[in-house]
């Protein structure tokens, strides 16, 4: 016990050291409301009422409505955000940062990062949960501090820090969160009235926001230093995932799991586990000539495959399933369909295929072109996100949260294009009912982590 409460005095004096670091005097910050209007908001989701009185943003609880978002018209990538805060104890709130709506998501559900309010005993205000995705990713459990920072009945005021892949946040000056996550790079932010079911008792339920602000411009510039440790989501799942039956492909410390294409075991060389990314070496570009295509050790049927992937300048790789390591023991890559992985400014497949455009980034190679207008894929040598569903004949290939195709297996559409592709030359190609996940060596750098699948 004696442990426990000398423990918790060195948090709270490395707290208040860190609470008096003065703040910048020419901090930048941009008025996100005027006091007067909602201009620069629209409302998403449900019908939870939104008027602005005495220079506040003031959210009324509804009746028998999903959770409601006022949300800005303009995305925020990098960026730092302060405001305050008053809400009735009986009501779940909170701040959206970086999150969309898109409407092949849930016919448009907003998702994404919120930063709790919390008035309950639980009292996680501050901490950061992923909206209709994830779940929690931070909770405030083992900070007391922060979790007794939260004034009920009063104004709170919030500073939230949205930078590269860190977000920091603080409630009433007190460090709440510090969590590394790569899932969604830019979003609208957006002050949040929760449902309520049909509670009548909860029925016109207020939250207040005032003094709105925010920096867009050079937000690295402006952060401030937290005594909090770093949290991370890679290679783990959350709560929510494991509920939903997802498991981890990849530990982010052991090949456990894959093994070569062609082989008995994992590659000797050509491939590495370091910080918790695996990835496949240069070799000069040549298909399996190094170390070769991985694949993992079960086969798949029904299944939504997540991982980030990570390319190099010129990069050409891709993400097989349906595979079947049997069909080519000889030179190339094993044989399956495939959601390309490719830097299109700067190879020439980009260009190329059965259908122009069918070789560029997640495509399924050589047979269907990708939605260029969903696309939105992040720079080469940053993360980007790769979902593929599959679910009996119906595949949709997903980048960086957006749909940017499907289609059908097994059809007379699907059997035509093989036909006319490099795949003609195989018998039933990408109709057989189970195969492999691979990740292909084609001898350039690509990293990949966070790999995991549920069965469906």
């Amino acid at each position: 016990m004696t442990k426990q409460l000398n423990k918790y005095k060195l948090f709270l004096l490395i707290v208040l050291l860190v609470s008096i670091v003065p703040v910048f005097a020419d901090e930048p910050w941009i008025q996100l409301f005027d006091g007067k209007t909602l201009s620069g908001f629209h409302q998403l989701g449900g019908k939870a009422k939104y008027s602005v009185k005495d220079g506040q943003i003031i959210g009324k609880t509804v009746l028998d409505t999903p959770n409601s978002f006022l949300c800005t018209r303009q995305f925020y990538s990098d960026f730092i955000l302060a405001l305050e805060f008053k809400v009735d104890s009986k009501l779940n709130s909170g701040i959206q940062i970086r999150s969309n709506s898109f409407p092949e998501y849930n016919n448009g559900r907003v998702h994404g990062y919120q930063v709790e309010i919390d008035p309950s005993d639980r009292a996680f205000t501050g901490g950061i949960y992923d909206e209709a995705r994830r779940g929690w990713l931070n909770t405030l459990e083992d900070n007391p501090v922060a979790r007794e920072a939260f004034k009920p009945g009063q104004w709170n005021t919030f500073r939230i820090e949205a930078i590269g892949d860190t977000f920091k946040t603080w409630i009433n000056d007190v460090p709440a969160s510090h969590l590394r996550d790569t899932m969604t790079r830019s979003g609208f932010i957006a002050l949040q009235v929760h449902s309520v079911g049909n509670s009548k008792e909860k029925e016109g339920i207020q939250i207040s926001w005032r003094n709105i602000r925010i920096i867009d411009k050079s937000a690295a510039s402006y952060t401030k230093p937290t005594p909090l440790p770093l949290q991370s989501m890679d290679n783990k799942l959350s709560s929510v995932e494991k509920k939903q039956g997802f498991k981890l492909l990849f530990d982010g410390k052991t090949t456990n799991g894959w093994r070569g294409a062609k082989l008995d075991d994992f590659p000797k060389n050509g491939w590495v586990v370091k910080d918790g990314v695996l990835t496949v070496l240069e070799s000069g570009g040549g298909e399996s000539v190094a170390g070769g295509d991985i694949v993992t050790s079960k086969k798949y049927s029904n299944f939504e495959l997540h991982l980030d992937f990570k390319l190099t300048p010129g990069a050409n790789s891709g993400i097989k399933y349906f595979v079947d390591p049997e069909l080519n023991k000889g030179e190339g890559s094993s044989i399956g369909l495939e959601y390309q992985l490719l830097d299109d400014q700067r190879h020439p497949d980009a260009r190329l295929g059965n259908h122009k455009g069918s070789r560029a980034l997640a495509c399924l190679y050589d047979l269907i072109e990708a939605d260029n207008y969903s696309k939105h894929s992040n720079p080469i040598g940053q993360w980007n996100h790769a979902v593929v569903i599959s679910k009996g004949n119906h595949v949709e290939h997903w980048l960086n949260g957006r749909k940017v195709l499907e289609y059908e297996r097994k059809t007379p559409e699907f059997r035509k294009i093989v036909k006319e592709s490099k795949y003609v030359e195989w018998p039933g190609f990408g109709e057989w009912e189970r195969g492999h996940i691979l990740l292909q060596d084609h001898g350039n750098m690509v990293s990949f982590r966070n790999i995991k699948i549920k069965e469906n």
